[in-house]
C-alpha cells in the first residue's frame, strides 16, 4: 500500500468501483463505518461532535454519526449547510441518519458553541480536494476546538488541507487521519503529514484492480520500491564487483568527504578513494584506514584537473560522489574548478554514475543550465541532491507543491533529483516520484547530508539503478537515525548501516 494517488485518481479509483459493482452509497457507509471503527479502538464512548459539510466528505460524517450513536455515544452533529442541499451519496446518508433515534433533532448551526460538552471532534467538513481557504464559519469554529485542546479525527484529511500538495489553508491539527485506499501526497508532504497525526487507510471495497489503469507514479518510499535489486553479495564476488567509488574532497571542510566515503563503504561498495588537495593529503590519511587517499596537485589549475582526469581514466571506479567539503583548497578561482572537476567527470569514459552534492551544486548557481546540458549530453546517471536553499537557487522558487517542483527540476536537469528535507522527494525524469517519511527530527544534524550522499554513491556504485539508489539510501538515512536516537551525530549513522542490512536481507 505504498502507492500515492492524487484527488484525480482517488475520483478515478470510486468510478471504476461503481463500474465494477459497487455503489456509491455502499462505498461512503464503508468509509464512514471505517472511520467509527478507528475511533471506538482510540477512545472510550463520550461525547463527540461531528462537523459535516456540503459534500461527499460530510457524506462520510453522517454515517460516523449514526454508527456512534448507535454504540451508545453521546452525538451531536454540527453543519453550516441544511441536510436539504445535499445530493447523491451523502443526502442519501443524511437521510439515514436523520431517521436514527439520535438524528431525531437534525443537525445543529456550526457555530462555536456547538463544542459545548464535547470530548472528541470528528470533522468530516472538506476532504482533500479543496482548492480554496476555509470560510470565517469554519475557521471560528476549529480555532475554538484548539483553544479548547479537544482532540480532533479527520475524514481522508483535515479540512482545509489540500491533499495534492501537503499545503494548509488553515487546517486544524488532528490526533488521527482516517483516509480510504491509499494515501494521497498530502499525507506524506508536509506540513500535511504533521497536521494528520496518526494516519490509518482504511479498506472500503475498492479492489486493488482499480489502481492498474491509473498509471501511479508516486510512492511513499519503502523497502517495496527498491530491495528487489538490492541483494547481499554473492559468495563469488570481489571488491571491483562490489563497486569502487571516489569522492572529492576539500582542503577545510575535511570531515565531510570522509563521512561520505564510510558511508559508502558501509552501505556495500568494495573500495573507497578520497581524491583530495595534495596540501590536505596527511590530514585526510591520518583519518582513514579502509579508505585510499589519492593527493590532486594544488599548486596550479592545470595540473589539478590533468590529475583529476587520469584519476577517472581507469574502467575500475564505478561511481563518484563530488561536492561534501569540496570547494575549499582548490586552485583559484575554485567555484570554476570544481565547475570544471564536475564537467570533466560528467564527460569520463564509461557513462559511470554520479551523485552532485553541496558544493557541486553551489557551483552552478550561476549557470545552472551548462550543468543540465551536460547531464543531459552525457551517458552518465546523475543524482543532484539539493536541500530547500539549493535546490532554489538551481530551479527557481516555483509555485507548485514540492512534488511536483521536485519533478519539474528532474525532467529540466536530466537527473534524478533528491529534494532533501523533513519530507524528502525522490524524482527521476520519466516521472517517477517517491516521498521519504521516515527520517526523525534528529537527522537534522551537520554532515547528515555528507552521508546520505556517501550512501547513494555506494549504492549506486554496486549497480543500482540511480532513482532506486536515492530511494534506497535516503530510507536507510532515515532508519539508521531511527535506530541510534536523539543525541545522534552524523558519524553515528554509517555505524548503524550493518544491523539494518542483516535486517533487511532477513525478509523473506
Amino acid at each position: 500500500m505504498d502507492e500515492l494517488l492524487t484527488c484525480g485518481q482517488m475520483a478515478l479509483a470510486d468510478a471504476w468501483a461503481m463500474d465494477h459493482g459497487v455503489d456509491g452509497p455502499a462505498l461512503m457507509a464503508q468509509a464512514g463505518r471505517a472511520v467509527a471503527h478507528a475511533v471506538q479502538a482510540r477512545w472510550s464512548a463520550r461525547p463527540v461532535v461531528v462537523l459535516c459539510g456540503p459534500g461527499n466528505n460530510g457524506g462520510d460524517g453522517y454515517v460516523i454519526a449514526r454508527h456512534l450513536s448507535e454504540a451508545g455515544w453521546p452525538v451531536r452533529v454540527a453543519t453550516s449547510h441544511p441536510t436539504t442541499g445535499l445530493k447523491g451519496e451523502a443526502l442519501h446518508h443524511a437521510g439515514l441518519w436523520l431517521a436514527s433515534p439520535g438524528g431525531r433533532g437534525g443537525p445543529e448551526k456550526l457555530e462555536p458553541s456547538v463544542l459545548d460538552g464535547a470530548a472528541l471532534v470528528v470533522d468530516a467538513l472538506y476532504g482533500a480536494g479543496l482548492t480554496r481557504p476555509l470560510g470565517e464559519d469554519v475557521s471560528a469554529v476549529m480555532a475554538e476546538v484548539v483553544a479548547r485542546g479537544l482532540p480532533v479525527v479527520a475524514v481522508d484529511v483535515p479540512s482545509g488541507l489540500q491533499g495534492d500538495t501537503g499545503e494548509s489553508w488553515g487546517a486544524c491539527q488532528a490526533q488521527l487521519t482516517v483516509t480510504f485506499l491509499r494515501k494521497k501526497p498530502g499525507h506524506v508532504l508536509m506540513p500535511g503529514r504533521a497536521l494528520c497525526g496518526e494516519i490509518v487507510v482504511a479498506d472500503i471495497g475498492i479492489a486493488p484492480q482499480a489502481l492498474a489503469p491509473l498509471q501511479v507514479q508516486a510512492w511513499e518510499n519503502s523497502p517495496a520500491l527498491w530491495l528487489a535489486r538490492w541483494s547481499a553479495p554473492s559468495g563469488m564476488t570481489h571488491k571491483y564487483r562490489r563497486g569502487h567509488v571516489i569522492v572529492l574532497g576539500g582542503a577545510r571542510m575535511v570531515g565531510a568527504g570522509r563521512l561520505a566515503a564510510r558511508a559508502a563503504g558501509r552501505i556495500g561498495a568494495g573500495m573507497t578513494t578520497l581524491a583530495v588537495p595534495g596540501s590536505a593529503w596527511p590530514v585526510y590519511a591520518a583519518g582513514v584506514m579502509s579508505t585510499m587517499v589519492h593527493p590532486l596537485p594544488d599548486h596550479a589549475v592545470s595540473s589539478f584537473l590533468e590529475s583529476w582526469t587520469d584519476l577517472l581514466a581507469p574502467s575500475r571506479w564505478a561511481a563518484a560522489v563530488l561536492g561534501p567539503g569540496a570547494l575549499t583548497g582548490l586552485p583559484e578561482p575554485a567555484q570554476a574548478t570544481l565547475r570544471s572537476l564536475v564537467l570533466t567527470a560528467l564527460q569520463a569514459p564509461g557513462g559511470r554514475p554520479l551523485v552532485l552534492d553541496a558544493d557541486a551544486l553551489t557551483a552552478f548557481e550561476a549557470s545552472p543550465e551548462l550543468l543540465f546540458d551536460a547531464i543531459v549530453q552525457s551517458e552518465s546517471p546523475v543524482v543532484l541532491t539539493p536541500h530547500e536553499g539549493e535546490f532554489q537557487r538551481l530551479f527557481g522558487p516555483g509555485d507548485q507543491g514540492k512534488l511536483e517542483r521536485t519533478r519539474d527540476a528532474a525532467r529540466r536537469s536530466g537527473a534524478v533529483v533528491l529534494h532533501k528535507g523533513a519530507d524528502t522527494v525522490i524524482a527521476a525524469p520519466d516521472g517517477r516520484a517517491a516521498v521519504n517519511t521516515n527520517a526523525p527530527a534528529w537527522l537534522a544534524t551537520a554532515g547528515a547530508g555528507d552521508v546520505l550522499a556517501g550512501l547513494i554513491g555506494g549504492l549506486l556504485a554496486q549497480g543500482l539503478p540511480a532513482w532506486k539508489a536515492a530511494c534506497a539510501a535516503a530510507w536507510v538515512h532515515g532508519a539508521c537515525a531511527r535506530a541510534f536516537g536523539p543525541g545522534l551525530l552524523a558519524e553515528d549513522l554509517p555505524e548503524q548501516v550493518p544491523a539494518l542490512l542483516r535486517d533487511l536481507w532477513s525478509q523473506p
